[in-house]
């Protein structure tokens, strides 16, 4: 491992001689600097530890401290003065300064704080290191695709991610990505290295939903043994991603438009209020303005979250990105199962480009997931992604009826029939209409068939 480089600035060489002889003794690689000039140039190489004089020649420690860590973010420094001035250690310390030490300097002393600022040195860096690969599977990067629809739609969450937005509304069909879309928002914006806190609003019940978002009091109900932090609190100085949004009751749809309106909540049962800054990205596979006009979703906050919408492509408006999802998938799961795929023959390739891929992007990772899994050869084959079977084509002789049809009362009409084809099975009759069980399950709660289709 490579020794640590300190950085000793004073204008007096004696000092510098002296720190430096005690410095390089205990193993350390040490520069030296005359004065601010000086080492600002020093510091365009690494350095992990500067020794600071407050007064030098063209300029003062205070003044010079936020230049080095402008270069150097990580050095740690310790300021040294033969003037005690407690304003200017103060100031010192606000900068970021580690350590304030008045001179002469003691050499045991200058040692210890050396190898205590280091190791806070190697901790930040480690931090850091463990942040980035953390961060690393939810970058921009990791979202797959070049084409028209999907560039659009990264370049605008780039956008929105350096942006200080507080409100995100991704729609797009199920399996589009919103999830990732989220993470890499929050990745990538300043907010990083603050928690994400992922929400499925229809996986938590109604009744501990406002709970599990704002939190309690002890005592605001019969389980409420103790004061619990909700998940806004939690997540101060993150995001919120608040998946699947539609399914939210209107009872919690007024507490949040008030949050988002006033960036305050109370706990349930509490009477303070609780102030948080935090990013809410919510997301739905809905149609939420026909959820406003059924009564279901309240207009106020349906336009309070559109402030930034991004609407995510289906996979079969992407036109090249299922090969490069594909090859993204199959690379993965090489390494996931210790398999040895090269790619895709032909016919393989094929299938997968006249899929209409209803699932989208989910629907494309579980096929090759399986396949991968399955496969015998180092090259995917169609027999391998043979459960792509797109729906049948309606006969070439069906025709528009001369007085017209109603659409809603036809698209009912086959849901009913797959239903009854199906035996009542959302996900096989979801298949038999191109559909995957989202959007099968969004139809019949639509139509009212949550019973099961009318006896014929």
């Amino acid at each position: 491992m490579a020794a640590a480089r300190v950085l000793v600035v004073d204008d007096e060489k004696l000092i510098r001689w002296s720190l430096r002889q005690r410095l390089e003794a205990a193993g350390y690689d040490v520069a030296e600097a005359g004065d601010g000039a000086g080492a600002l140039r020093a510091c365009a190489d690494e350095v992990d530890l500067v020794i600071l004089d407050y007064r030098l020649p063209d300029t003062d420690g205070v003044a010079l401290l936020p230049k080095i860590k402008a270069l150097r973010p990580d050095a740690v420094v310790i300021m040294l003065t033969a003037h005690e001035s407690v304003a200017s250690a103060v100031e010192a310390i606000k900068l970021g300064a580690f350590h304030y030490v008045n001179k002469p300097v003691h050499d045991e002393e200058m040692l210890l704080l050396a190898q205590q600022a280091l190791e806070t040195t190697r901790l930040r860096r480690e931090v850091t290191a463990l942040r980035e690969r953390a961060a690393a599977p939810f970058s921009f990067d990791a979202i797959v695709g070049e084409s028209a629809p999907m560039a659009r739609a990264k370049e605008l969450l780039r956008r929105i991610a350096s942006s200080p937005a507080s409100t995100v509304l991704l729609t797009g069909e199920s399996g589009t990505g919103k999830d990732l879309a989220a993470k890499a928002v929050h990745y990538g914006s300043a907010r990083a290295a603050a928690p994400f806190v992922n929400v499925t609003c229809s996986a938590i019940p109604e009744t501990l939903l406002e709970s599990e978002l704002f939190g309690h009091e002890r005592g605001a109900f019969t389980d409420a043994k103790g004061l619990k932090q909700g998940l806004l609190e939690q997540a101060d100085g993150g995001s919120v991603f608040l998946d699947e949004i539609g399914e939210m009751s209107l009872l919690l749809q007024a507490k949040l438009l008030r949050f988002l309106e006033e960036k305050a909540f109370r706990r349930v049962g509490g009477s303070a209020d609780i102030r948080v800054d935090v990013r809410v990205i919510a997301a739905t596979n809905r149609n939420l303005e026909d959820a406003v006009r059924a009564g279901r979703f309240r207009e106020d906050l349906y336009y309070r979250l559109r402030v930034l919408p991004v609407a995510l492509p289906p996979l079969r408006e992407r036109t090249g990105d299922v090969a490069l999802l594909a090859a993204r998938f199959v690379e993965g799961f090489n390494r996931e199962f210790g398999k040895k795929v090269r790619g895709l023959a032909p016919d393989a390739r094929a299938a997968l480009d006249a899929y209409p891929w209803p699932g989208n992007v989910r629907e494309l990772r579980n096929v090759l997931e399986r396949a991968v899994l399955l496969a015998e050869g180092d090259l995917l084959r169609a027999e391998d992604v043979s459960i792509l079977a797109p729906p049948a084509p309606l006969a070439s002789g069906f025709e528009l009826p001369a007085g017209g049809v109603a659409l809603e009362t036809l698209e009912k009409d086959l849901v009913v029939q797959a239903l009854k084809r199906s035996g009542g099975n959302q996900t096989r009759a979801g298949k038999l209409l191109g559909l995957n069980r989202d959007q099968i399950r969004y139809r019949i709660e639509k139509f009212g068939l949550e019973r099961g289709p009318e006896p014929g």
